[in-house]
């Protein structure tokens, strides 16, 4: 599937002008990180909110979209009534944060996000991903030179009926780790597309801290997403240090991903709690620090109900104290 056509300059201001006024402005919270009181105050949606660096205020229960494709990600989905619906309910739960890229389907899920939402209720915030793309086989190669890298954002822009992308997080690693290496380059680049009007605020994915201090040096990073979950903790210091700078930290494979997380511990702590082992993963990481925001992804409605619901649960100190033990 070729790449959507660019959009002119002419355009782009014209549609600049038209949306400038869709998103409301924020206060700005220097710290960014609430106390889990004002989280339940903030907002009506379980787990509360988060404010950016940059003031804007997602919900912590946020929704990934990657799952809206087809299987493994490649080309349509096999209800897309279906995955307009659930993205519907999602913006009733009142979710304000949903995470996307073009390259999931290709295109396919912009397109659906678009279908099923558009025009965007004003507390809407989407986030994507640009640094890679899918080849004719299904895979996932890199896709960061500076000309890959503005078409990426070119795509989501038109896929989506917009005009400047409120996150665009630089994809670096694989699927589970950072690649060593500067990204001064490909964020430079996307940099310059903020200066340019096209992107709000910028973010990074699958990095190292080096990486992310480096990327600071560039422009401001409101946010992380890293692969982390209950077994997986090798950015527990990563996590720990972006909440003192208000950064957000937003776990993808919050449930294991393409390996769902399988734990007897985790099991156990369920089975005391009546709920299912993947809402304890998730209620642990909301619980695990005030500045993760999460994207479990579904397409079915229901269970992105249980998934929302999951922000609900209160683990005592014994049950964390069990659930640590699993990423030991």
């Amino acid at each position: 599937m070729g790449h959507a056509g660019r959009l002119s300059h002419a355009s782009r201001s014209t549609v600049r002008r038209r949306l400038r006024g869709r998103h409301r402005s924020c206060d700005i919270d220097p710290s960014g990180v609430h106390s889990d009181e004002e989280f339940m105050s903030d907002s009506t949606i379980p787990g509360g909110t988060f404010t950016l660096l940059s003031g804007v205020t997602l919900t912590r229960m946020g929704y990934g979209a990657m799952q809206l494709a087809g299987p493994h990600v490649f080309g349509p989905p096999a209800d897309r009534e279906a995955a307009v619906a659930v993205l519907r309910d999602v913006i009733d739960a009142g979710v304000t944060h949903i995470d996307t890229s073009d390259y999931y389907g290709p295109h396919v899920t912009n397109r659906i996000i678009k279908e099923a939402l558009y025009p965007y209720p004003d507390s809407l915030h989407l986030a994507t991903k640009v640094g890679a793309r899918r080849d004719e086989n299904g895979g996932w190669p890199h896709a960061r030179t500076p000309d890959e890298l503005r078409q990426g954002v070119y795509d989501n822009l038109e896929n989506l009926g917009l005009d400047a992308m409120d996150i665009v997080n630089l994809r670096v690693g694989g699927f589970s780790r950072p690649e060593d290496g500067s990204i001064e380059e490909p964020f430079t680049v996307l940099a310059e597309l903020q200066q340019e009007g096209l992107i709000r605020h910028l973010g990074v994915s699958t990095v190292s801290a080096q990486q992310i201090a480096e990327a600071q040096a560039i422009a401001p990073v409101v946010c992380v997403q890293n692969f982390y979950n209950i077994a997986n903790r090798q950015d527990d210091e990563l996590v720990d240090s972006l909440a003192a700078q208000g950064i957000a930290y937003v776990p993808y494979f919050p449930l294991g991903g393409f390996t769902p997380l399988q734990s007897d511990a985790l099991g156990a702590v369920a089975a005391r709690h009546g709920v299912t082992p993947m809402a304890v993963a998730l209620a642990w990481l909301l619980q695990r620090s005030p500045n993760i925001l999460l994207i479990p992804g579904t397409s079915s409605s229901q269970h992105f109900r249980e998934n929302l619901a999951s922000a609900t649960l209160t683990l005592s100190r014994e049950d964390v104290a069990e659930l640590d033990a699993i990423g030991v």
